[in-house]
Parts: C-alpha cells; structure tokens; sequence
C-alpha cells in the first residue's frame, strides 16, 4: 500500500485511559456518557464508541438520527441519547432501535408520539430545557407545557420520558456567573417536571468541564465529549492529577526540502520573508484538509521532535516550515502537525490558542485527505 500524503492516528488507548478518568474523578454514583458525536470529535466514531464502552461508559450521545442508527448498525445495543433532528424526519427507526430521542416543544413531541403509536412500542423521550444558552431546548416559559404534554404522554403509553437535561453557557469558566444561574433553572426545572409527575432515569447538566469542575452540577450523569478524547475542557483551570492523553496524532511526510536565500518570500502574499538564508519543508496538508489558514505564519510544526514555524500562508494543499539554515531534514522524513506533546511537538490545543480557537475545532475539521489509522498502545483492558 501506497504511503499517505498525511495521516491522522488515533490511539484507542488513550480513549479508554480517559474515559476511566474521568469515571474515577466523578465518582461511582453518578454515570457516565461518552459523546461521540462528529466522528467521534474527529477520532472515528465507531473506533472511540468501541474504546469507551470497553472503558465502561454506561451510555454514547450523538447530535443526529444517522449517526445514532449508524451505531445500532454496528452492534451497539447499550443506551444512546440523540438530540438534534429537524421537521421531516422519521423517528420511527429510532423508536424501533430504542434510541433515547430529545423533544424540545410540544410539537417535537407530538411527532415522536405519532411514531411511537406507528412503531408500537413506547419512545424512550428527555426533554431539554433551556437554561440559558438560548439554542436547543424549552425555554421557561415553555417548559411548564412541555412537560405536562410529556406526562400526557407517558399516561397514555406513547413515551417513557427517561432523561431531563440542558447544556451549559461557560463551564470553562468557573467564575462566570452563568454557571450559578444555569444550575438554579435546572434545578426550577426539574422541580416543575417533578411536581407533574415525571420521574426520569437521569437528570443531566454537566458536559467535560463542568464533570471536572463542578461536582454539584454532575447530577445523575455527565457528558463528556473533549475529555474523553484527551484534550483540555478547561485550559489553564483543568487540575493537571485528572491526567487526560491526547488520542489523535496528525502527521505527514515532507514532500520536499530545499534552501532558500535572503529576501526569498514564501507562500501566497509573501506574508513571509527570509531575512538569512535558510532551509524549508513542504508538508503535504492544507486548509482543503483541516489545516487553519488563520494558521498561516504562526502555528508549529515538528520535525525529528524539533519544533518549527510555519511560514507564509496555509494553502490548500500544503504549507511551508522553516527548517533552519543548518537542517539535516531530508524529502520523506515525518512532520507532526499536533499530538500529545510527548516527543516535543505541539498539541491541539496550542494549535487552537494560537490559530484563536478551540481544540474541538482543530480535531473535528483536520481530516479531508488524511488517511486514518487506529492503533492500540496498551492491551485492551489495561489503559
């Protein structure tokens, strides 16, 4: 087999490491759901899905129906919360697959009752509310109606409503005072769900950060999607003891090398200008790829576990490292665009602080051309 341009490699191991993590930080009472929505944030769905379950998370969360009845496809049976569909499409393979679905109003509501009624079993359903993020979910004037529909429902035998839960604004934030706030809706909420009479399996309000930071907020069951892939929930404030592995490595093979003189620009604009001779590498993955062009003259990228900075604009295709006037690189020898920091190259989440973004953003958008290999570090049941 042909070698790749560039490749993404994802350590299940290291899933499987943080998953336990963050189970033993959270505690044995409360359970944990591993998200595996976005391919898997960019790690490969069915790959990270596999890794946390063989870790022990008690449930998966995914955004869309395909990607939760491409689990049940697969093989997984255990319990799976999906949470975002639109108008028009059918509930009745996820009622039929015995997906947790999410009604955010009475009219979501009525359709995954109508699907129910045709599947011929009762939906497992949880409600959101809207605590203050103002996107998914019931808002407080709402909820009240939504929730004595959802008990309507249940006395009728078209749903069991198994989950209540909400998303947060700034749990990577502890002192922000939307925190406070949230918590008190969640806990309005669920009181008003209570005094209707429902009695849902789990209540839910913590995503990775919040699991970590806040333990009044960790409920009955937490969410974690960033952490369980290793990066920072919370950079500068994530106690370094929670000891999370970054799981994907991004790498590529130099395309080429060459030395350059004084005054030589680089890239489109010649953003970048040698002011001395010196020695640059092609590395064979662009914006087409993932690579951020707000990247361009400020990310790093290692070679033989040397850092060195990317110069003029990111293209398409390829971008440019300045290898240094005495550079020994050849054509071939590997680049390492981010991993876990272990050998001297960058992260993600320094790729993200420098490109002025977040890690999510760096794992879940490199990809395009990038072949992706899974390997596992240590045996299975062991990291």
């Amino acid at each position: 087999m042909n070698t790749p341009n560039a490749e993404i490699v994802v350590d299940v191991a290291a899933i499987r490491h943080n998953v336990r993590r963050l189970r033993e930080w959270v505690g044995p009472d409360v359970q944990m759901m591993t998200v595996v929505k976005g391919d898997g944030y960019g790690h490969g769905m069915l790959d990270a899905a596999r890794a946390a379950v063989a870790a022990g998370a008690d449930w998966l969360g995914v955004a869309t129906y395909d990607e939760a009845l491409t689990l049940r496809a697969h093989g997984y049976t255990g319990r799976l919360l999906c949470w975002l569909g639109v108008p028009g499409q059918d509930v009745v393979p996820l009622v039929d697959a015995d997906v947790d679905v999410t009604a955010y109003s009475v009219a979501e509501l009525d359709v995954i009752r109508a699907a129910a009624r045709e599947a011929g079993v009762p939906a497992r359903v949880q409600l959101k509310i809207d605590t203050g993020l103002s996107r998914g979910g019931a808002t407080a004037a709402d909820w009240p109606g939504l929730v004595a529909a959802a008990r309507e429902a249940e006395v009728a035998g078209e749903v069991r409503v198994t989950g209540i839960w909400s998303h947060l604004v700034a749990s990577d934030d502890p002192g922000h005072p939307a925190n406070d706030l949230q918590e008190k809706a969640f806990l309005d909420a669920l009181a008003i769900a209570d005094a209707a009479g429902l009695q849902p399996e789990v209540r839910h309000l913590a995503n990775s950060a919040a699991a970590v930071l806040r333990p009044s907020m960790r409920f009955d069951l937490v969410r974690c999607g960033i952490a369980s892939y290793g990066l920072d929930p919370a950079p500068g404030v994530t106690p370094a003891e929670l000891d999370l592995v970054p799981a994907m490595t991004a790498r590529a093979h130099l395309a080429m090398v060459k030395r350059i003189e004084a005054g030589a620009g680089v890239s489109y604009g010649h953003l970048w200008v040698a002011d001395a001779p010196t020695t640059l590498g092609l590395v064979p993955a662009g914006y087409a790829d993932g690579v951020p062009r707000h990247g361009s003259n400020v990310l790093e990228i290692a070679v033989a576990g040397e850092r060195h900075p990317l110069r003029g604009r990111v293209c398409m295709d390829q971008v440019v490292i300045d290898l240094g006037p005495e550079s020994s690189a050849r054509a071939g020898d590997l680049a390492v665009l981010f991993g876990p920091g272990s050998q001297g190259e960058p992260t993600a989440t320094e790729w993200a602080e420098a490109c002025g973004t977040i890690n999510y953003e760096i794992v879940t958008r490199i990809g395009g051309r990038f072949a992706r290999t899974v390997v596992d570090s240590a045996p299975e049941g062991q990291a």
